[in-house]
């Protein structure tokens, strides 16, 4: 069926997409004790099966995903109960490509004018295939400064905003404080340094500490 010249132009119109979320399968790395992703067939097409369905098992912390309060709150909220709003909306990506251990406030200082209630922190030239021990994560000073400047939600290309051998989590513990949402292991090797619009939103699990998203940025114009 031939398009009419309005549906050209909507279609012509549409901004860039993004995909930051990682591909998930058998080898997606995982955090240290973290349950991998594992997938079984129960049924299977065949003569007196019209269907394929299968069975998935997997830590909720597997590939792109939300922290939820009671990931590091034994009273916080489950993943099914958090606010969408801070999951979609204008976002700004910023770059401090090696900058470890810790993203500190001068590795994000040239790009705070009019900073915008979402911020994303690419660290890796390309993300990891493999579990990294040397992750860079946020100091929990940054993510102070970051609420002050009226962040809601944070982010970055690795599986964790703390270090992966922290038994103290200060960074997760500044989130709680001050009441921000997070994602980890995004994917945002093709994305440039700026503004988007950030769409992650959070499965409905009203039990689990943890959410996948499927994360896109979309163009703002």
């Amino acid at each position: 069926m031939a398009l009419n010249a309005g549906a050209c132009a909507i279609f012509g119109a549409m901004q860039k997409l993004w995909d930051i979320s990682p591909a998930v399968h058998p080898g997606t790395p995982v955090f240290p004790g973290d349950a991998p992703y594992r997938q079984q067939w129960c049924a299977t097409l065949a003569p007196g099966c019209p269907v394929n369905v299968s069975a998935i098992t997997m830590s909720p912390h597997v590939g792109a995903h939300a922290d939820a309060p009671l990931h590091y709150d034994a009273h916080g909220a489950a993943a099914g109960e958090m606010a969408l709003a801070p999951f979609i909306g204008p976002c700004r990506v910023i770059h401090a490509i090696a900058c470890g251990p810790l993203i500190e406030w001068h590795h994000l200082a040239h790009a705070l004018a009019e900073l915008p209630p979402r911020v994303l922190v690419r660290t890796c030239a390309q993300a990891p295939t493999q579990w990294d021990t040397r992750l860079i994560a946020y100091a929990p000073a940054t993510i102070e400064r970051l609420a002050d400047l009226g962040v809601l939600l944070v982010g970055l290309d690795t599986a964790s905003i703390d270090p992966a051998d922290s038994h103290d989590l200060p960074s997760h513990q500044a989130v709680r404080q001050r009441g921000l949402r997070v994602l980890e292991n995004l994917v945002l090797d093709e994305v440039p340094e700026g503004d988007y619009e950030l769409i992650a939103l959070p499965l409905k699990l009203m039990q689990a500490e943890a959410s996948p998203v499927r994360a896109v940025l979309r163009s703002l114009a």
